[in-house]
This record gives structure tokens, sequence and C-alpha cells, in this order.
């Protein structure tokens, strides 16, 4: 199973907005959240459904069979893993047909034990993504009625490596402390391009990996904000921008951090491309309702009623909707991951044909932006803006006899 063009625009489209409202030094996933949006908007009904399908951009009638196809997708994608987790209270029974549209081996329950639930929500957590998001992040203290969680996991090592070496550069707040520098060289051109946008020239880079996922470094004009090189790099991925590729670039400086001369040689030399570039650690933890009409949660949010009959004749509010990410670039390759969970909470009155009788709470060389995407799709999975990288690190030299 193939992800469409048109779910892949969908999805980036999502990654381009959340861009525009995201803070620098950042790593997010809008992989990560569409698909549960999805699912949200095929069990909500009124306003909050023509919500949430503003956000996800397409009918919300269409929006199940939409995430299932993309997370198959996903799956066939090699050093990606992705899973979806639902957990309901005993006492709650999610209608037939909204189960049926999830994906196979999501349920799970809500014992009402604090320490019980964290554990084995923290437990799915770190083995979805093989150890790199370590908690789940939802708040049981928020007393849950349904957790719906999605975990994304990506993992690539470089075709080409890179050398580790300290990063030279006149960017002040990254020379006053020596940084991590990673440098390689190669004779194919084609892995630069500069890209003409209306909010300034960027400069891309594609490192690719060996399993078809790649990450692509964006380096805009010193003006342009984190947002704008971040749409930037969608955009180029869209074919919206005017792109001159490595092998057509004019001498001289012809955009951001590029530098284009001739230098004489004693023998033939075919061209070649010098990449120099900065290792880096993101973490970042998100609250997506903060951003509540990115994400078309405005309504869903409203505790004065349920909007989720489609998903159970109990009524549902979102509660909270999080996401905690990570990202990791290094000599040797990449890896991210990011889990995402909304927890549904009591919305009005109980139906009074329904008795609940125990609610159990618990209290317990400058900045760059990175699109980590599918090669062949062109699916952004992930992506952020690095502000401090990983420093040079002091390793324990030894004399040379």
């Amino acid at each position: 199973m193939r992800v469409g063009t048109a779910t892949a625009r969908a999805v980036n489209g999502l990654t381009t907005r959340w861009a525009a409202a995201a803070p620098g030094d950042t790593v997010f996933s809008a992989a990560g959240v569409w698909p549960l949006l999805a699912f949200l908007a095929d069990g909500a009904d009124g306003r909050a459904r023509g919500e949430l399908a503003d956000a996800l951009g397409l009918p919300a009638d269409e929006a199940a069979g939409v995430a299932r196809e993309l997370l198959g997708g996903m799956a066939g994608m090699r050093g990606l893993h992705t899973a979806v987790g639902v957990w309901t209270r005993r006492t709650l029974e999610l209608r037939e047909a909204w189960a049926a549209a999830l994906p196979a081996g999501t349920r799970g329950v809500l014992t009402g034990d604090a320490a019980t639930d964290r554990a084995a929500l923290d437990a799915w957590a770190a083995d979805r993504t093989g150890g790199l998001v370590e908690r789940m992040p939802v708040g049981l203290d928020e007393d849950p009625e349904l957790v719906l969680a999605g975990a994304l996991a990506m993992r690539t090592r470089w075709l080409a490596p890179f050398d580790e070496l300290p990063l030279e550069t006149a960017y002040e707040p990254w020379a006053a402390v020596e940084r991590l520098g990673l440098r390689r060289s190669g004779v194919q051109l084609d892995r630069i391009a500069l890209a003409d946008t209306p909010d300034g020239f960027v400069t891309a880079l594609k490192v690719l990996g060996d399993n078809a996922l790649d990450v692509h470094l964006l380096l805009g004009e010193e003006r342009m904000t984190p947002g704008q090189v971040l749409a930037a790099g969608v955009g180029i991925l869209d074919g919206l921008h005017r792109v001159v590729p490595g092998g057509r670039l004019p001498y001289g400086e012809p955009g951001p951090g590029l530098s284009v001369a001739k230098v004489r040689s004693g023998t033939p030399r075919p061209p070649r491309l010098d990449v120099t570039t900065a290792a880096y650690d993101v973490t970042a933890s998100h609250d997506l309702l903060e951003l509540h009409r990115l994400f078309g949660l405005t309504t869903a949010t409203d505790p004065r009623r349920g909007h989720f009959p489609r998903i159970s004749a109990f009524p549902l509010a979102v509660g909270s909707a999080r996401q905690a990410t990570v990202a990791k670039f290094g000599a040797l390759g990449f890896e991210a991951a990011a889990v995402t969970a909304f927890g549904m909470s009591v919305a009005g009155p109980p139906p009074e044909r329904r008795h609940v009788t125990t609610r159990i709470g618990a209290a317990f060389d400058r900045p760059f932006g990175f699109l980590a995407l599918h090669r062949h799709s062109r699916l952004v999975l992930a992506a952020g803006w690095v502000t401090d990288p990983l420093p040079f690190p002091e390793y324990p030299w030894e004399d040379d006899e």
C-alpha cells in the first residue's frame, strides 16, 4: 500500500501550518497527529466534525479510510514504525463501526489505578518508539475516559557518512561553545539546490538514508522566520518554487551558506560538493490545545456537551492533546520519534440510562530547519528547527608514540 499524492499533500499542509506557529529549536510531527485527527473526525458530529475536517483538508466521511491507508502506507516504509492505541475505561463502550475502522490490535483498558495505567501507557510509548520516547504525553490526573494515541519512529543510516570535527562558524551564539560539526564531500551536485521563494532564498541539502528515509536541511536568509523556511521546504517538495540545482548555480555566493568558485587542479577532477553542518539532538513537548484552531479542536474541547456520538454513546470531549517528539542527526544517520495522545473526558451529564459508580482520578554555523521524509511519496514525517546544536565532545586524547 502506498501513500497517495493527495494524502501526502494533506499531511504536509498541516506540517506547513504548524511550522508557521512553531517556536525555534523544536521538532514536531504532523504525520503523527493527522491520523488521530482523522479518527476523531470520523467519530464527531456537528461543528466539531466540520472543524476537524477543515484541519485535515478532506471530508470527515473519508477521514478514517484515508487514515488507515496512510498508516498502511507508512507501515510499508523501511525504517519507519507506526502504531495506534486506544485505551478505555471498562464502563465505556465504543461504537462498533468506529472501533472497526481502527487498525487491528489497538485496544487496551484503563484500570483506574493511576500507577498501573501510567506504567502500561509509558511502556507502550517506549516499545513503539524503540526507547526514543519513554513517557506517554497524557495526564492521568485529567481523569480520561478514553486515550487515543499514536506513535511514529524512524531510523536511517546515511548512504555517505559524515566526518566529525569542530564546527567553524561566525554565528556568535554557536561560536561561544565549540560545536560538533559534520563534514563530507562528494561529486553528486544535485544534493544541493537553491530555491527562490516569496519569503526569500532557501538553500536545501538532501541527505539520503539507506532505506528511502531522507532528511532535507534548510538554510534561509537570516531575516526569515523558522516557519517561512520550513514552509519553503514543503513548497520545494510540492514543486511550488523555482529551484536551481547545484550543477547550475552561478559562481560567487548565490544563496544562504553557498559559495561557488573555480579551483585549479594538477589533474582532471570532477566538480565536488563540500558540505558542513552541525550535529543536533532536539526534543520538544507540544500542547496541541494551545493551537486548537490549527488542529480543528476548538469545539471538540467544549466540555458542556459531547461531540463524538459515533465513538460512544457516553458524552465525550477532548480534555487534552499533547505530543512528545525527539530528533537526532549525527555522522552516521538520523532517528526521530513522536508520540501523540488525546485524552477524552466526560462532557456534560452522562445519559440517564448509564450508571458510573466510581471515577478515579490520579495526580501523579546558525539556526536551520529540517524535514525528515519518505523519499518516494514525499510525505514529511517530522520537521524541526535547530538553534542549539550538540557541543563538541571532550575525547580522552592519547599521545601518538
